[in-house]
């Protein structure tokens, strides 16, 4: 709409320019309408063709206002049409290349496979935790709106191995795999795997059936939005308190608490001590909600101050995200 409204004034520009020209010869020279507008076209045109008539010095004064009005005019307009045709082949172009520079140094990151609905939120998520993703879209529509908000786009097939190798799939942690149907997020997960085996993948399921199909494709974790839905609005109306709290700790509500994870290095000062050893809560606010094992999916709720923290165990912690970084100083090397 804004290219077509710049059309549109221009073409207004140049006729305003020749009415102007024509509507002045007629004034100051005895000449025809034909003649005017004859004059006129070759003064802003700059042929060089002959006058009709002998200017007067008031006709000539005239010209010269025209020609620098039609040169400015036309200018004016000639930039214009090359903007028209040109801009967005060259900023798509200067963005290609940025982000190829960019996809070059980029490791440990997240690749999200589709930007509809599920798509979006995932997207908007990582923005928020400032994690290194790029999105895979094939809808050249919806690869446009997200662009928008400076996101390192792929247009093309994620179902594909050339896809997924733009986007650096084997120096990737991560996948999400949001596609619209079960068929393609099903191929999808299956190439993923192929090419990278240590990527973590989690996958969008549609259909109740289709969730042991994506782990047995090779997906970590499958997700039904449908599923979580419902039960959301029914957790609404039957748990209302409970669901306010898990707002809370998702930052949905007015207290900025957020659940995290914070792996113990081993040579931690936190390894191999009891949590009351520790004392984690007094040194980071923070509130230990359960412990994960790295051999197995095991996961200890509440745990006991004599629990003894191991290496390469997985604290769950709540709080701000402020204090998370007390609980990595701690817990790295």
């Amino acid at each position: 709409m804004q290219k077509y409204t710049r059309t549109l004034s221009i073409l207004f520009l140049l006729l305003i320019v020749n009415v102007i020209g024509t509507v002045g010869y007629l004034l100051l020279l005895d000449v025809t309408f034909i003649d005017a507008l004859y004059m006129t076209v070759i003064t802003i045109s700059t042929v060089g063709f002959g006058e009709v008539v002998p200017l007067t010095f008031t006709a000539k004064i005239f010209t010269i206002l025209l020609i620098f009005l039609s040169l400015g005019i036309i200018g004016y307009a000639g930039s214009s049409l090359v903007h028209f045709f040109f801009e967005g082949k060259i900023r798509d172009a200067w963005r290609e290349r940025k982000m190829r520079d960019r996809l070059d140094h980029l490791k440990n990151h997240v690749i999200v496979c589709g930007a509809g609905e599920t798509g979006r939120h995932v997207i908007q998520t990582l923005k928020e935790e400032q994690v290194d993703f790029i999105v895979i879209e094939e809808d050249q529509d919806k690869a446009d709106a997200i662009k928008d908000d400076k996101v390192m786009v792929i247009v093309d097939d994620a179902t594909t191995d050339e896809a997924l190798e733009k986007a650096g799939i084997k120096r990737a942690k991560g996948l999400v795999a949001a596609l619209s149907t079960d068929a393609n997020n099903l191929y999808t997960v299956l190439t993923a795997r192929e090419m990278n085996e240590k990527l973590m993948i989690v996958a969008r399921a549609i259909n109740n059936n289709s969730h042991d199909k994506l782990i047995r494709a090779g997906a970590n974790k499958t997700v039904s939005p449908n599923e979580i839905g419902g039960h959301r609005m029914a957790s609404m109306l039957l748990k209302p308190s409970v669901v306010a709290f898990l707002d809370t700790i998702t930052h949905s509500g007015k207290i900025d608490l957020n659940l995290n994870q914070v792996i113990i290095h081993p040579k931690s000062q936190l390894c191999n001590k009891t949590l009351m050893e520790a004392n984690i809560p007094e040194k980071t606010d923070l509130i230990i909600i359960a412990i994960k094992d790295q051999q197995d999916d095991e996961i200890v709720f509440n745990p006991m101050k004599d629990y003894r923290l191991k290496p390469y165990q997985t604290l769950i912690v709540l709080g701000e995200d402020k204090d998370l970084f007390k609980l990595k100083q701690l817990a790295e090397h």
